[in-house]
């Protein structure tokens, strides 16, 4: 069925939020790598990363924004937003980093990853942000893809540990405009 992101809205996340967000962003997590990984890797780094105190802790944060994509009272897509030191490699002015983008996989191929990139991307620059960058799985491809046709370039790469499976992450940057 095809869905109509013009249907969605956009809003930031609250810490009331944390309990929806963690299980939406643990689920979307799991699903677009737990094919490629252990369940024990999973398990480990999901214990840590996607708890409503984690999540909680994050939305609370005033480093930290999230823009939650909401349709009919379902959250189907989220993306964070975190300030903080970048990688040497991201040389742009102002930079910001995007911790996590997930959109439903009932939603791929419909356009809502790109109306969530461009809120994303605004919630940056009303921030102060002028580059934003992020870390993206060496082998996902798709993922890959679609932050070049969004003007994303890859400067450079990270370790990412998920579990205790070392892994390695590009790393990707654009300006915020445009």
């Amino acid at each position: 069925m095809l869905m109509n992101p013009v249907a969605v809205t956009f809003r930031a996340a609250i810490p009331d939020d944390a309990a929806p967000l963690a299980a939406f962003a643990e689920r979307t997590f799991r699903e677009a790598f737990g094919p490629d990984n252990t369940p024990e890797n999973m398990d480990l780094y999901c214990s840590g990363a996607y708890t409503v105190a984690q999540l909680r802790s994050e939305l609370k944060d005033p480093t930290r924004h999230v823009v939650l994509a909401v349709r009919g009272g379902d959250l189907v897509a989220y993306a964070q937003l975190c300030a903080g030191r970048a990688p040497d490699c991201v040389t742009g002015p102002d930079p910001i980093e995007i911790v996590r983008f997930y959109v439903d996989a009932r939603w791929h191929g419909h356009g809502l990853a790109t109306s969530l990139m461009v809120q994303t991307i605004a919630a940056a620059e009303r921030r102060g942000a002028r580059t934003v960058h992020l870390a993206v799985w060496e082998r996902n491809a798709r993922a890959i893809a679609f932050y070049r046709r969004l003007g994303f370039a890859k400067v450079g790469s990270k370790p990412f540990i998920l579990g205790t499976d070392p892994q390695t992450d590009e790393i990707m940057v654009r300006p915020v405009w445009f």
